[in-house]
């Protein structure tokens, strides 16, 4: 069976390496720590990692690796004696770290699962424990850890109605990984049936909650002063702000053309588009030039330039990392990934912000949560583009409903936060 997978692994790896390696171009920075998706690590990694005891954290892209800050802050003072190394896969999930955490906290990218990267990245790294962030279950990484000895564990574990599925289809391949887990936080009793079913033991199983409403701080210092930002752009303080956050293909196109629909009846509106993948911000550039959308880049703003009232219309977000400081400006929010695209986006960071926030019809990726707040009248959810249009009208035209419904989404993240304190305990209770 391991053969077999390592040669389909092979094999697979061969034939999507080019759309691979052209993803992580287009996306930039794929040069540094470039070694280390095979394992490459430099000397003073090694150096670093000698004689400690060291737990491996992994958090795959940017939503894992915002819970697994949060996680860190919280375990580290309770290990004083040990070294933290996290890893990721993605270039910004890599800035998010280094951001987000101090500098003796080591952070890498994590290897492909090529069965001779794998040990060579195990073996330096040598983990006393590896807790995985809502990650995907890799066959070769936990099969080194399992004949190492290497306690492992699974936090924040969300499994899909298709993801277990998939699981339950290969479960002679899965099956005795699921079961090696020493510790499984998780997020409702739905998925705590799925992971007992996919071969997890029923005592390393524990229901602790989302990790996502306690990484939604609540009282948490922002440094990018939007308000002046925006201030440039001619956006004056009573303008009313539509941030239309981490959008995927044809969403943009759909919320500029209902802006301009909107704009003769609301003219103190302004629109701020953050696609998920900066990347595309020069196709969305050509969409909004091709509508006539008055737009400017983020890239391209300069701190001494100064605009008039009307000049533009839209801000155009091709950064990273700040679509969190342009909710705490938002007066109503759009979560992205829900009306053109399937799974949808975190719809908890604007609602801890006590923002008044609409998404689509496809919120796969929230199958608790995004319900949790539709049914708590603290989001809206629609069908379709119509159902989006009439719902922005009907919360510009009434910033007493937009108000109350901020309020009522951040009363919801704070009756559900907890989770990290409850998947803390179930890793320690192990250590």
């Amino acid at each position: 069976m391991r053969l077999l997978y390592n040669i389909l692994f092979n094999i697979g790896f061969a034939l999507s390496a080019p759309w691979y390696f052209l993803k992580m171009y287009r996306r930039g920075s794929w040069q540094a720590g470039f070694g280390e998706r095979f394992g490459l690590y430099d000397a003073k990694l090694k150096q670093a990692l000698t004689n400690r005891q060291v737990i491996w954290f992994h958090a795959v892209s940017v939503g894992e690796v915002n819970l697994c800050t949060q996680l860190i802050r919280a375990m580290e003072p309770l290990l004083p004696l040990h070294k933290i190394v996290v890893s990721t896969t993605t270039s910004t999930g890599m800035g998010l770290l280094r951001d987000h955490l101090p500098a003796h906290i080591t952070k890498v990218y994590y290897p492909i699962d090529r069965r001779k990267h794998i040990q060579r990245s195990i073996g330096l790294i040598d983990p006393d424990v590896v807790i995985l962030v809502e990650a995907e279950i890799w066959p070769n990484f936990l099969w080194s850890l399992q004949r190492r000895g290497v306690p492992y564990f699974l936090v924040n574990a969300r499994l899909s109605e298709r993801s277990f599925r998939g699981y339950r289809r290969f479960g002679f391949l899965f099956r005795d990984l699921f079961a090696g887990f020493e510790g499984v936080g998780a997020q409702t009793e739905a998925d705590a049936e799925r992971l007992l079913q996919l071969g997890c033991r029923k005592e390393a199983i524990h229901v602790v909650g989302s990790l996502k409403f306690d990484a939604a701080k609540l009282d948490d210092t922002l440094t990018l002063d939007i308000t002046s930002l925006l201030g440039q752009l001619g956006v004056v303080p009573d303008s009313v702000v539509l941030v239309a956050g981490s959008t995927h293909d044809g969403e943009e196109r759909i919320l500029a053309s209902m802006y301009l629909r909107l704009k003769p009846r609301f003219p103190r509106l302004f629109l701020v588009l953050v696609p998920r993948h900066h990347e595309r911000g020069a196709a969305v550039g050509a969409e909004l030039q091709a509508l006539g959308v008055r737009y400017i880049f983020r890239k391209d703003m300069r701190p001494n330039t100064r605009h008039k009232s009307g000049d533009l219309e839209c801000l155009l977000v091709n950064t990273t990392g700040e679509l969190r400081h342009f909710y705490t400006r938002a007066d109503i929010v759009f979560v992205g990934k829900s009306l053109t695209a399937q799974g949808g986006q975190n719809p908890i960071e604007p609602a801890a912000l006590g923002k008044a926030v609409i998404f689509g019809p496809h919120m796969e990726n929230f199958p608790d949560i995004a319900p949790n707040f539709v049914k708590a009248n603290a989001a809206v959810q629609v069908a379709d583009e119509a159902g989006l249009e009439s719902a922005l009208t009907r919360l510009l035209e009434n910033p007493a409903e937009r108000a109350a419904l901020g309020q009522r989404a951040q009363t919801v993240v704070r009756e559900n936060q907890g989770s990290i304190g409850r998947t803390v305990s179930m890793i320690m209770d192990v250590f």
